[in-house]
C-alpha cells in the first residue's frame, strides 16, 4: 500500500506518494488538488493520504528548499523504480546526476549512456518520469538547448519557471 500527502512550494500544491521502499511518485502542482490527485491515482491506484514519514518529510523540506532557489541535487531521497523499465531506470540515474542550473541535450544524455542515437528513447523515458523534480527531467533540453515537451502540469512553462528557479536561465520556447 501507498501512502501520499500534499505539501506546499514555492511553484504550487504538490503531492508526493511512498511505499516500503522509498518514494513512488511526485505529483507537481496541476489546477486543483482534485486534478492532482487523480494523476496520482491513475500511476498508484489504491494510494491513501496518511501523514509522511520521517524520511518522506525529509524529502518534501528538500525539495520545498530546492523550489526556494537552495541548490540541492536531491540525491540522498530514495526512489521505488522497482517497476520501472531498466532503460528508463538508467536515464533516470544520469538525470540524477545534472546539478541545478546546469542542462544537457536529450542527445547528450543518450550518449553519456553509451546508446547514441538514442535521443528519442530519452525524451520518451523522461516523459515518463514519475519522480519529477527528483530526477530532474526539466534539466533535459533539446539539442538547440531550447525547451521541449513536458508532460507535467503547466507544461513548458513549468519547466521554465523550474530551470529559472535553479539559476538555469530561461531557455527558449521549441514546441
Amino acid at each position: 500500500m501507498y501512502g501520499f500527502t500534499f505539501f506546499d512550494t514555492a511553484l504550487g500544491r504538490c503531492a508526493i506518494a511512498w511505499g516500503e521502499r522509498g518514494i513512488a511518485a511526485i505529483e507537481l502542482p496541476a489546477s486543483q488538488d482534485e486534478a492532482t490527485l487523480r494523476r496520482l491515482r491513475r500511476a498508484l491506484p489504491g494510494v491513501r493520504e496518511q501523514p509522511p514519514t520521517p524520511a518522506v518529510a525529509d524529502a518534501i523540506g528538500a525539495i520545498v528548499r530546492l523550489f526556494e532557489g537552495e541548490p540541492d541535487d536531491l540525491a540522498t531521497i530514495v526512489l521505488d523504480m522497482d517497476e520501472v523499465p531498466e532503460f528508463h531506470r538508467r536515464v533516470y540515474d544520469l538525470a540524477r546526476t545534472i546539478p541545478p542550473g546546469e542542462t544537457l541535450s536529450y542527445g547528450e544524455v543518450a550518449s553519456r549512456l553509451g546508446e547514441p542515437g538514442a535521443a528519442q528513447a530519452v525524451g520518451r523515458a523522461l516523459a515518463r518520469n514519475p519522480f519529477p523534480i527528483v530526477v530532474p527531467c526539466h534539466r533535459v533540453l533539446a539539442a538547440n538547448g531550447a525547451l521541449h515537451g513536458f508532460s507535467a502540469p503547466g507544461g513548458l512553462d513549468t519547466k521554465r519557471r523550474m530551470l529559472a528557479i535553479e539559476g538555469a536561465g530561461a531557455p527558449t520556447l521549441f514546441d
